[in-house]
C-alpha cells in the first residue's frame, strides 16, 4: 500500500499520509514519495489548492525511530545526505507554488510539527496533541527548526525545543502553530473545503504572488541555515547520546541520563 496517497479532485489535490500501522511516521521511502507528489502537484497548472491530511487516528508520530536507529549505524556523511532529503521535503512543502491547508488530529510529534509549520493554513481538532519530542531521545528538531520558528516564534521555541512537553490544540493556536480548532474531523473537513473554495475564487497569479511575497519578506531560512540544520541532525544521530536515546525508546526503558545517580 502507498505510504502517501495523492488524489486530484478538480482544482484540489488531497495528499494523505497513509502509514497507519506506525502512526504515519516518516522513513526514507515516505520522504521520497512525498517529494515526488509535491513535484507532481507543483507542475500541474490545473491545481489551485493542496489539502494535507492523514488516515488513521494520528496525523503523524514524526520520524520512524526504527529508521533513525538504522541511520545511526551509518556514517555522519551518510546521515548528512539522508537529512538533506528531509530538508528538501520541508523546503518543497514550505515554498510550494500552491496554497496548502493541513488538517491535524491525534498526535503530531517531532517532524510532524515541521510539516504543519510548512503549510499556509493549519487546522486541528480540539483533541489534537503536539510535541517537539526530539530532545527526549538525544536529538534536536534541527531540520524543521526554521519553519517551526517562523510559525511559533523564537520565544515559544525556547521552551518547547528544550522541554519536549506535550501541548494541546488550544495552546498550539495561542502559539500561532494552528489557526483554528474544531470539535471533530467532520467540522474541520468542512472548513478545509470552504477555505479551498475561497482560494479558488481568487486570482491564481495573485495568490501565488502573495505567497511568494510572504516568503521574500519573511526570509525564514537561507542556504546557510539549511546546511547548518542538516549537519546538526547528522552529527546527533551518530553521537553516543543519540544512539542511547533511540535505543532506550525502542527498548522501552529509561535513557542513561534519566536514571538516578549511584554516587
Amino acid at each position: 500500500m502507498e505510504k502517501i496517497l495523492l488524489k486530484k479532485q478538480g482544482q484540489v489535490a488531497w495528499l494523505t499520509l497513509n502509514r497507519v500501522d506506525v502512526h504515519n511516521a516518516f522513513d526514507d521511502e515516505f520522504i521520497e514519495l512525498f517529494i515526488q507528489h509535491l513535484d507532481d502537484i507543483s507542475a500541474d497548472n490545473n491545481l489551485r489548492v493542496v489539502i494535507l491530511l492523514a488516515n488513521g487516528k494520528h496525523f503523524s508520530a514524526g520520524a520512524d525511530l526504527a529508521w533513525m536507529k538504522r541511520m545511526g549505524q551509518l556514517s555522519e556523511e551518510q546521515n548528512r545526505a539522508d537529512a538533506q532529503r528531509l530538508a528538501e521535503l520541508m523546503y518543497k512543502l514550505n515554498y510550494l507554488n500552491k496554497p496548502t491547508i493541513v488538517m491535524t488530529k491525534g498526535s503530531a510529534f517531532g517532524g510532524a510539527v515541521g510539516l504543519i509549520s510548512c503549510c499556509d493554513i493549519a487546522l486541528a481538532t480540539d483533541s489534537a496533541k503536539f510535541c517537539l519530542s526530539e530532545v527526549k531521545i538525544g536529538l534536536s528538531p534541527a531540520v524543521i527548526s526554521p519553519f517551526v520558528l517562523a510559525a511559533m516564534g523564537a520565544r515559544a521555541c525556547r521552551r518547547y525545543f528544550l522541554s519536549g512537553e506535550v501541548f494541546d490544540a488550544q495552546h498550539a493556536k495561542l502559539l500561532g502553530l494552528i489557526h483554528e480548532t474544531f470539535a471533530d474531523e467532520t467540522a474541520m473537513a468542512e472548513k478545509a473545503a470552504q477555505l479551498s473554495q475561497h482560494i479558488c475564487a481568487n486570482g491564481p497569479a495573485a495568490v501565488q504572488a502573495s505567497k511568494t511575497l510572504i516568503h521574500t519578506v519573511a526570509e525564514p531560512a537561507d542556504d546557510k541555515v539549511r546546511q547548518y540544520t542538516v549537519d546538526l541532525i547528522a552529527r546527533l544521530r551518530v553521537s553516543p547520546e543519540g544512539q542511547e536515546g533511540l535505543s532506550a525508546f525502542l527498548e522501552k526503558r529509561q535513557a542513561s541520563w534519566s536514571e538516578p545517580s549511584h554516587d
